[in-house]
Parts: structure tokens; C-alpha cells; sequence
């Protein structure tokens, strides 16, 4: 309920669509409210933040030495002599009261302690690092929205041009001045239009879906509708230093870290089963002496301290284990780093070719593909360009507005991608 909420208040913030719009435009949504709404509602998100907990839980178990053990016995009772008469304090029976006190020697409860805060710190980083992917995730669900939608729009502006441009071949075969076969070849490019509007609103409902599915797959917010501009293409922006000074702050990296810190911790504790843990005794015995019984001792207390031999088990295979695991987390840790510096390089370049790529639409080819098409539409209806001239010059328009929405949604995704690389997301909750 909270999560439908928040996205009804993001939805009322923004301003209506008109009439004609608001019939397939779905609820209206901003990157930065998706945003919001996947933290409360993303699945991964949920399951480390669980994992964050259990990793907290530890660190209490880990602060807490051994209990003490209480031992309660009665022995000595002769069945063929009997116990004696009197009270049952008076029986011929020897009872102890014994209490033994494990205690740990060589750093190990320290040990444990610094073992399992490393974890958590681990763990936090690891809710830094799945924020940081859900990021990314919404924001690539939201661009394909966006240009699903902006393809709906280039797709259905083109099929309206064709009924126009199908709407003056008509004219210009009634007044004789074309032959029918020029219209048959504008009205299957008409039709070819209207299947493309069918497709792309299937191509709208697939990326509302998967938005939803970001989002957390909140019941009744599958029909929406992306509102923000496509982000502003900077070529000249210095990607790649930006990326370089980011790779150390990475929450993946840090947890990569803490978990080696851990794993030393872990490979010491193991070190530190050989130092000898003790364990002291305290007990009391009653043994009265009645006339059953003429060797009791009366009240007496002992104490006793225990020592392992460690003639069997010198725990090799606890340690081995250590170690390998700390070798395991090592090279985790460089397997780590350089998958996030390959993916920073990566998206550095991808950023700056998509942002390159984009200008080029938008101050070169756009504007020229909209000339040429308004040409030769101006032309043909004044008798003085061939069906096939207009043709032509629509489709390279409608290619061009096409792969021009593609570049945006290609640019809008690889600075998403380059923003989450270099991202130091936190695991601190809000």
C-alpha cells in the first residue's frame, strides 16, 4: 500500500496530458520517483538488505563466551544397604552441585568478534553494490520506455503523413496527372505505417512491463507512462579521469576488501584453536553419614581445571581451510577490481561514442532528413515530384527519426551504465 501510494503522489505531482494523449499514455512517472519506488519494492534489494540483518545478528553471537555448565548428581545410593532413615538431606546418598566455566584463551572471542563485523561491513557494501545495480536496472527500463514511446510517436506522425500523402495521390489520379499504380504504392506504404503503429504498442506494453517488473512488480503499475527529457549529450565530457579517480569507492570493491579482512580474521581464529582453552570447576557434595552409611565425608567442595591433549586433532584441517578461503577471498578481490575497472573503461567509451553519435543527429542528419522529406512532400503535391521521389524521402525520414530515438536511448543508457560504474552507492539506510 505504501509503495502504490508514492507512486500515485509522483503520478499527481506532474501535470495532465491532454485529452487526445491521456487515452494511451498511461501513469505519468519521473526517473528519479521509479527510482524511489524500487527501493522499497525491488526483490534484490529486499534480500540483501535481509542478508545485511543475519550478517548483524552474527556480530552478536560472535560477542558472547561460552555458557557455563551446571551439573546436578547423586551417587553413591546401595540398593541392598538402603539410603538410612530421616529427612531427605539425611540420605546415604552423595550429592554434588558442580559448576564448570569454559575459558577462551588466545584472542579467540576478539577474533570472532572482528571476523563477523568485517562481514557486516561486507555485507553493507554488498546493499551499496545491488542499490547501485537496481539503479542502473530502472534506469535502462525507463529509457526503453522512453523510446518506445517516442517511437510510437515518430511511427504514428509517419502513418498520418502517408494518409495525407495517399489523400493527395488520389487528387492527383482523379485530375490524371499520376497513374494508379503510383497510388497502389503509396497505400502499402500507408498500410505498412498502420502495422508499425500496431507494433510499436506492443513494443510500449513489453517496456511498461519490464519497468513494472523493476519497480518490484507492484499490482497496477504496469500502464505507465516515462515524462522525463532525454539527458543532454556532452562529448567533451572527461569520462574517462572520471572514471579512474571512482574505481577505489566502488561498494563492490569495498566489500571485496572487507570479506579478505575477514577471511585473515578467520584464518587467525583457526590459528588460535591450538592455544589451549581451560576450564575451571566449582562443585559442593553433601555425603552425611547416618547408620547406613558410616564413610560419609559430611560437606565438602572441590575444585577442577581441564586441559585438552591435543594428541589426535591439531586442527590442520581447520586452518587449511582458512587459509584456502583466504585465498579464495583474495583473488575474489582481484577478479573484482578488474571486472570494475573493464566496466569502467567500458562505459566510459560507450558514454562518450553514444554521446558523439548523438550530436551528429541532432545537429547534422535530423535536420537534414526534414528538409528533404518536407521537399519532395511540398513538391509531389504541387505535381512537381514522382510518387516514388516522396516515398523515398519519407522513408529516409522516418529511418532517420528512428535510429535518431535509438541514439538517444543508446546515449541516455551508456551514461546510466557510466554513472553506476563509478557509483560509491552507500548501504546505510535512509
Amino acid at each position: 500500500m505504501k509503495k502504490f501510494i508514492l507512486l500515485l503522489a509522483c503520478a499527481l505531482s506532474l501535470p495532465g496530458p491532454s485529452t487526445a494523449a491521456a487515452q494511451d499514455s498511461g501513469m505519468a512517472l519521473r526517473l528519479d520517483d521509479a527510482q524511489r519506488i524500487a527501493l522499497d519494492s525491488n526483490h534484490d534489494l529486499r534480500l540483501a538488505l535481509t542478508a545485511l540483518r543475519n550478517a548483524q545478528a552474527g556480530v552478536r553471537s560472535a560477542d558472547v563466551g561460552p555458557n557455563p555448565l551446571l551439573t546436578l548428581q547423586t551417587i553413591n545410593i546401595n540398593p541392598s544397604q538402603g539410603v538410612g532413615s530421616g529427612s531427605l538431606r539425611n540420605k546415604a546418598v552423595d550429592t554434588t552441585v558442580r559448576i564448570d566455566q569454559q575459558i577462551e584463551r588466545g584472542g579467540k572471542r576478539a577474533l570472532r568478534v572482528e571476523n563477523a563485523q568485517l562481514l557486516e561491513q561486507a555485507a553493507r557494501n554488498d546493499l551499496g553494490d545491488v542499490r547501485r545495480q537496481m539503479r542502473l536496472a530502472v534506469a535502462q527500463a525507463y529509457y526503453d520506455l522512453l523510446e518506445a514511446q517516442e517511437r510510437r510517436d515518430i511511427v504514428r506522425e509517419t502513418a498520418s503523413l502517408y494518409d495525407r500523402t495517399r489523400e493527395a495521390a488520389v487528387q492527383r489520379r482523379k485530375a490524371g496527372d499520376i497513374a494508379g499504380a503510383d497510388v497502389a504504392r503509396v497505400e502499402v506504404d500507408a498500410l505498412r505505417a498502420a502495422n508499425d503503429v500496431n507494433q510499436v504498442e506492443a513494443e510500449v506494453r513489453r517496456a511498461q512491463q519490464t519497468l513494472s517488473l523493476a519497480l518490484g512488480g507492484l499490482a497496477g503499475t504496469t500502464d505507465l507512462r516515462a515524462t522525463d527529457a532525454w539527458p543532454v549529450a556532452d562529448p567533451d565530457l572527461a569520462y574517462e579521469a572520471m572514471a579512474d579517480a571512482a574505481i577505489g569507492n566502488r561498494a563492490d570493491i569495498r566489500a571485496a576488501e572487507a570479506r579478505v579482512r575477514a577471511a585473515d580474521a578467520a584464518l587467525r581464529l583457526a590459528l588460535s584453536l591450538r592455544t589451549r582453552d581451560v576450564t575451571v570447576g566449582v562443585q559442593a557434595e553433601h555425603w552425611p553419614q547416618n547408620g547406613a552409611n558410616n564413610q560419609g565425608s559430611g560437606n565438602s567442595v572441590g575444585i577442577s581445571i581441564q586441559i585438552p591433549l591435543f594428541l589426535q586433532n591439531q586442527f590442520t584441517g581447520e586452518i587449511r581451510s582458512a587459509q584456502a578461503a583466504a585465498d579464495n577471498a583474495a583473488v575474489a578481490l582481484e577478479r573484482i577490481r578488474a571486472a570494475a575497472r573493464g566496466e569502467l573503461i567500458v562505459s566510459a567509451s560507450d558514454a562518450r561514442q553514444a554521446a558523439i553519435r548523438l550530436r551528429r543527429y541532432d545537429t547534422e542528419l535530423l535536420a537534414a532528413s526534414a528538409k528533404s522529406a518536407d521537399a519532395a512532400e511540398y513538391a509531389f503535391r504541387n505535381g512537381a515530384a514522382g510518387v516514388m521521389d516522396v516515398l523515398d524521402a519519407r522513408r529516409t525520414r522516418r529511418a532517420t527519426l528512428l535510429e535518431a530515438a535509438a541514439a538517444r536511448a543508446d546515449h541516455a543508457k551508456a551514461l546510466a551504465a557510466w554513472e553506476a560504474a563509478k557509483s560509491n552507492a552507500s548501504g546505510d539506510q535512509p
